[in-house]
């Protein structure tokens, strides 16, 4: 039986499997990917949005200009629209600039975003052959396509995974350090490690068909959307362009009364949603039946084996964050467990990726489904004069096209899920008593408060702040005066990986108060102050999760 070994193996090659494995590589570790897709197997055609937070690790990896040129045309508007149907009255659209202008033009609500890459909207379909290809051409990671985890156990060294060639049948054997189910919502990593979801288990139903219509665009009345609204009495629905010429995906949400997905006529769902009669011809290219859910996992890990994204958290996906959500995940884990496997951190700062981002994403959970409930309730009193024509069909038309855009807006420009979020009680964030600031889906206050992002600028020299961030800790100091050479040398001493900047004051936002501030990889602060620490070694001792406070 041949054996693969590797530092992590990693189960799944989606995005947040394929992205964790880039990280890895580019830390240093070497990665087994197991995947029991095809080689070049399309994914389902399900995320359609990859976030700003997202886009700047995915910027540090080497891909973002790659993903950036990829998905729809480079004119094609990335707007949101609301109409009586895809070919119907439009009642107000969202503005979000094509990736032609996506750095450009800031003329939208999500404009003014404090970030060197905004959001890009691309389906997962042309999204994952880009981070597939990534990963296969990074030293150290072995992807196996067809090929099946079907046990593991665990021991004090490491983790035995059995596995099975899907197309040969021959057995294969993974040897690993470490392993994380990257599996999926089904995720048999999670099962098999006896952790159970809690929350809410059914939200909504949603029959979601991804179609070919080549004559859909040119019936589509003035500017073409990446996402259409569509709510008229008879049906309520979303239709995404896929490629921006002929191929969409229609999600026809259900009323609360529906509960049967065979009782509701697809094609005539579709037909109302399009706003398009019998004679219109469209091809199905695939088709899903799916429960929009709020469940998080009530534990990310079981001694050496981990659990990411769709494994860990499930929730309807409003504000795209499902996927996001997901690589956040993998890229928090993997600094936790490359600071480890590098002989820098001990092992306990691997407990910090469950206490970091548990609470996280049960958060993020709790904003979908909130926003799910509201978007419920408005397909339930959709107006029925709506499409009438006229001066009362018009005022009805811009109310509801108000209220469409005031309660959208927070979800297709989520300030602050993107940049609001922030780490409590982490064992690798030194709080000095200031209370992090609350954030809402759509809003946040940038601070500086450890465990909250690091706010963004653009340095003297023009380049990102983050793009001159060192691999894993970087010190932002404010003040060429004030002395950090003991905590340098404290770092040194054990072996901590760290970056020192200098920033002239006068360019940093008002945020940055104190002289020194100490940033992680993921762009979040761990400590800050006007001096030193006073102990250095002590601080230290606490980022590498030495429990006896002594490092060394």
């Amino acid at each position: 039986m041949p054996t693969l070994e590797a530092e992590v193996a990693i189960v799944g090659a989606g995005p947040v499997g394929l992205t964790l494995a880039i990280d890895l590589a580019q830390r240093g570790r070497s990665v087994v990917v197991l995947e029991t897709r095809h080689r070049g197997e399309p994914p389902n055609v399900k995320c359609n949005h990859v976030a700003a937070r997202t886009m700047e690790q995915f910027r540090r990896l080497g891909v973002a200009h790659k993903v950036r040129d990829a998905g729809l045309p480079p004119d094609y508007p990335n707007d949101v629209v609301f109409r009586t149907s895809v070919t119907g009255i439009e009642l107000s659209r969202i503005h979000i600039p094509g990736r032609a202008t996506r750095y450009s033009d800031t003329s939208g609500p999500d404009g003014w975003w404090p970030t060197p890459e905004p959001p890009h909207r691309i389906n997962q379909i042309y999204l994952e052959p880009i981070l597939f290809a990534h990963a296969e051409s990074q030293p150290g990671v072995t992807i196996r396509n067809r090929c099946e985890a079907t046990g593991f156990a665990q021991d004090d060294d490491g983790v035995s995974i059995e596995a099975r060639d899907l197309d040969g049948g021959a057995a294969v054997r993974v040897r690993a350090r470490y392993m994380i189910g990257c599996d999926g919502g089904r995720s048999r990593v999670k099962k098999a490690l006896g952790i159970a979801f809690a929350g809410t288990p059914v939200i909504q139903k949603v029959q979601s068909t991804y179609i070919r219509a080549p004559g859909l665009l040119e019936r589509i009345p003035g500017k073409p959307a990446w996402s259409c609204y569509a709510s008229n009495p008879r049906r309520s629905g979303v239709c995404f362009a896929i490629d921006g010429k002929e191929t969409w995906l229609v999600h026809n949400h259900f009323q609360a009364h529906e509960t049967d997905f065979e009782a509701v006529d697809r094609d005539a769902s579709i037909r109302h949603i399009l706003g398009v009669g019998p004679e219109f011809d469209y091809e199905i290219l695939s088709k899903e039946d799916w429960i929009g859910r709020r469940l998080v996992a009530e534990r990310f890990r079981e001694g050496r084996v981990f659990i990411c994204g769709d494994a860990a958290h499930l929730w309807v996906p409003y504000a795209g964050y499902g996927m996001n959500a997901g690589i956040a995940d993998a890229m928090n884990l993997s600094w936790h467990l490359s600071s480890h496997l590098a002989g820098w951190a001990d092992a306990p700062v691997l407990d910090a990726y469950e206490i970091e981002r548990q609470p996280i994403t049960d958060q993020v959970s709790r904003f979908a489904m909130d926003h799910a409930q509201q978007m419920i309730k408005a397909r339930g009193a959709v107006p029925p004069r709506i499409e009438e024509e006229g001066a009362e069909g018009d005022a009805i038309r811009a109310e509801a096209g108000r209220r469409a855009y005031e309660l959208n807006v927070q979800q297709f420009c989520c300030a602050g899920l993107n940049f609001g979020y922030f780490y409590e009680r982490s064992p690798l964030i030194v709080d000095d008593g200031e209370a992090p600031p609350a954030y809402t889906m759509g809003s946040f206050t940038a601070s500086t408060v450890p465990g909250c992002r690091a706010p963004h600028f653009v340095l003297g020299d023009g380049r990102s702040l983050y793009d001159a961030f060192g691999s894993d800790y970087t010190l932002l100091r404010f003040d060429a005066a004030v002395d950090v050479a003991p905590f340098v040398a404290a770092t040194r001493e054990r072996g901590l990986p760290l970056t020192v900047l200098d920033i002239a004051r006068d360019i940093a936002p008002a945020e940055y108060r104190h002289a020194l501030v100490l940033c992680r990889a993921d762009h979040h602060v761990a400590w800050r102050g006007d001096a030193g620490p006073e102990d250095p070694r002590a601080l230290v001792a606490q980022l590498c999760s030495d429990l006896h406070g002594g490092g060394g």
